[in-house]
């Protein structure tokens, strides 16, 4: 195991330094950030020196050699719109994704499984073909247009929820958390719902793909043999036998749900890293998009890395293997 992680650790910094050349080098191609920093009306002089100010008169490769210096130091630089360390200014914004995305993933696996472990296991009943119906609607219709229509119906016909917004947030350990109130849970619904019903859809199909499969081998005939109940038979042997695929599709949705929430947080002006990602393209905040691409990065190799963990938990073959 120890040979592993260290295997693994050294895929994770090539992977990175990678990352890094590919990052900086793409945003360094979008636009100039000096055409919105400073007024087009200034001098040629000001504008001179606020270029070297910057840094933006070196060569490229000097450039990414410096921001390679800061980087090791944990210096991300400053922002150039809020004037601020971009560390700070990601991780106050951080909690809310992350939370975002928590009940998103977390709604949507804890529903989805049952749903469609039943569905495999009562492929002809008329439950299972509603829940099928669930899942070809939450795949074909667009996130942005089930944004509209849940704000539309709950917020704006039936007045039940907030249209957008985190609400109230209760601070603790120094993070701001908006699920520990009545006011945030109920500001955090409908993003959360919108951003789930896709995932859903995943899982339940996943799931009933997969308990379909496993109900055809000799070890759950042997099970019902033996007199095992129906709860005990999907409980013991079908879930055990489908958990390796959810946890893979579990650990690639949570990352891109939180990489990629741009479209619900900005439908729901959520204050999260979506909403700030775009303000910052929009404003071609070149250290903003760089750390914000980088941390996505760094998260995904994290993920992976707990998912290969949770491989080796739950198959006792990986463990013998690579022991």
């Amino acid at each position: 195991m120890l040979g592993f992680l260290i295997q693994r650790l050294l895929q994770a910094v090539v992977v990175m330094m990678v990352i890094s050349a590919l990052v900086f080098i793409g945003v360094f191609a979008v636009g100039n950030p000096i055409d919105v920093l400073i007024s087009p009306d200034v001098t040629q002089q000001i504008r001179l020196d606020t270029i070297a100010a910057y840094g933006f008169d070196k060569p490229l490769w000097e450039q990414y050699l410096a921001f390679l210096e800061r980087l090791v130091h944990g210096n991300f630089g400053r922002s150039f719109v809020f004037n601020m360390p971009v560390l700070q200014l990601i991780l106050s914004r951080l909690p809310a994704t992350l939370e975002l995305t928590i009940a998103a993933v977390a709604g949507a696996t804890l529903i989805g499984i049952p749903l469609g472990m039943y569905a495999g296991y009562r492929p002809d009943s008329p439950i299972t073909k509603a829940i099928m119906g669930i899942t070809i609607l939450g795949f074909s219709v667009p996130t942005f247009w089930i944004g509209l229509v849940l704000i539309m119906t709950f917020a704006v016909w039936l007045g039940w929820l907030p249209a957008g917004g985190r609400g109230d947030t209760v601070m603790v350990l120094g993070i701001e958390w908006s699920f520990l109130t009545l006011n945030g849970l109920s500001h955090l619904f409908l993003p959360a719902l919108n951003l789930s019903l896709f995932k859903l859809a995943m899982m339940i199909r996943l799931a009933r793909a997969g308990t379909r499969e496993v109900m055809l081998t000799d070890t759950i005939k042997f099970a019902r043999a033996s007199g095992q109940s129906d709860g005990t038979i999907l409980r013991r042997h079908v879930l055990r036998q489908i958990s390796i695929p959810i946890v893979t599709v579990f650990g690639l949705e949570f990352g891109s749900t939180l990489a990629f929430a741009v479209v619900t947080e900005t439908i729901f002006s959520w204050p999260g890293l979506g909403k700030l990602i775009i303000d910052s393209i929009q404003s071609l905040d070149r250290p903003v998009m760089v750390a914000y691409l980088m941390l996505i990065a760094f998260l995904f190799i994290i993920i992976n890395f707990l998912v290969d963990i949770a491989y080796a938990a739950l198959d006792p073959r990986l463990r013998a293997r690579r022991s």
